[in-house]
């Protein structure tokens, strides 16, 4: 008998409908994927809390500043189809450790890269660029791997709500680097938040391989219903992943094109949000600006996926409910960027900051999870491709806020650009947006 798999003849209490993870499976992998989920965003937030203390000691300008900031999501748009395809084909438990190793490394020797590359002055910021692009190609297949992961291991019901409330990790994670990261920025300098986030992100890396990953050994597999070991087993091993038809669909471009404009709003202020209060309120505490916004997203999450589950209860249609989890995220970030736009004011600009952030908890219930309503047996694969779209606006929005504001110092505009990618999105979800499988 092979050592990695133990069989049980379990027979009358198993349904074809029950998930792979057994109950105590879910509980190990649901805390390990969110903590890995909060490493990730952790260790990819350090740089915008960073940049303003990094670009004073380096003397970089507002556009130097964007295209570092920027260069993590060329990188990141590079890697998310490959990693959907090999996570649904080998495996995304794999494809997460692989990339772990990587993009905690890179952190964990970001100062030595900055201060090597100070040393060739002329080439200093396309090495870091560099860099960065490498580290934005190993976090891209995060996502995509962890759906394809979590698709392949759960029952169709369980899905949406377990994948969104992961999400919940990158405000986990945001906030970690915001109250210890501005702690250590404040006593003992910006290489410190490099270091130590780099080497939490190697242990999880470890906790991963030691401990999730091991209890693979002992997984128990009921033989008596072959049919749920097909309906679990990896899609790629079964089909290719049939892109035209997708790309025939408008309910799939839908999707794609609505995660897109959302993360345009997500990414410019995960990027420049320490820069706007540091220029515009220098005498806010750190800590406060960067931690109370994101304390917004899990609660939010949390709301939405209780919201999301009493509608369906209520048998509304899922593309009902997918519509109208969606609009609350739009309309309540796109009034709050109106406002932002128009105010000087401290409080206020922090409250509206909370709702845009808290918004985006009602996206990861929607668009977020609509691949899987879209492509059941090949949710990794269209995931990677949805988000690869979606990073694009990442290195362009991100990099245009910066030039904007070299030659403009506008914060208003940047917010207005945002608030109407915001609208074209929502406009494109409510007229095409759809729940229903494609394959």
């Amino acid at each position: 008998m092979d050592e990695k798999l133990k069989y049980s003849l379990l027979r009358g209490e198993l349904v074809d409908t029950q998930s792979i993870w057994t109950r105590h499976e879910k509980r190990v992998w649901f805390i390990t994927l969110i903590t890995g989920t909060c490493m990730l965003y952790s260790t990819r937030t350090t740089m915008p809390l960073l940049v303003p203390a990094v670009a004073s000691a380096q003397k970089w300008s507002k556009t130097d500043s964007g295209t570092v900031l920027s260069s993590f999501f060329w990188g990141y748009t590079l890697t998310q189809v490959v990693g959907g395809y090999f996570s649904d084909r080998f495996g995304g438990q794999r494809v997460i450790l692989a990339a772990a190793i990587g993009w905690s490394l890179i952190t964990f020797l970001m100062p030595t890269i900055i201060w090597s590359a100070g040393s060739i002055k002329s080439y200093a910021i396309p090495f870091i660029v560099a860099i960065r692009i490498l580290n934005g190609a190993l976090q891209g297949v995060h996502f995509p791997s962890m759906i394809s992961l979590t698709s392949q291991n759960l029952c169709p019901n369980e899905r949406s709500s377990f994948f969104g409330l992961l999400t919940a990790g990158s405000a986990l994670g945001t906030l970690l680097t915001g109250i210890m990261g501005s702690f250590l920025l404040d006593y003992f300098g910006w290489s410190y938040v490099f270091r130590v986030i780099g080497l939490m992100g190697i242990a999880w890396a470890l906790v991963l391989r030691y401990y999730a990953m091991a209890g693979e050994r002992n997984r128990i597999i009921n033989i008596a219903t072959p049919s749920r070991l097909y309906a679990n087993k990896s899609p790629a091993e079964t089909t290719a992943v049939p892109w035209l038809r997708y790309f025939s669909r408008l309910s799939f471009w839908a999707c794609v094109l609505t995660h897109a404009c959302e993360m345009n709003c997500f990414f410019v202020l995960l990027s420049w949000l320490p820069t706007y209060f540091h220029d515009g309120f220098p005498h806010a505490k750190g800590w406060v600006v960067n931690m109370i916004p994101w304390l917004a997203l899990p609660p939010c999450t949390l709301f939405a996926k209780y919201l999301t589950t009493r509608l369906l209860a209520r048998e509304w249609q899922t593309t009902t409910v997918r519509k109208f989890i969606q609009s609350c995220c739009f309309a309540a970030q796109n009034v709050a960027l109106f406002v932002m736009s128009r105010t000087s004011d401290f409080h206020t600009a922090l409250i509206c900051m909370t709702i845009i952030i808290g918004g985006t908890g009602f996206h990861n219930n929607a668009v977020t999870v609509n691949p899987q309503d879209l492509a059941p047996l090949h949710s990794g694969s269209v995931f990677g491709l949805m988000n690869t779209v979606g990073a694009i606006p990442g290195f362009l929005g991100v990099y245009l806020a910066g030039h904007i504001l070299e030659l403009t110092q506008s914060w208003p505009m940047v917010f207005s650009a945002a608030a109407g990618i915001n609208l074209v999105g929502w406009i494109i979800f409510m007229v095409f947006g759809s729940a229903e499988a494609i394959v």
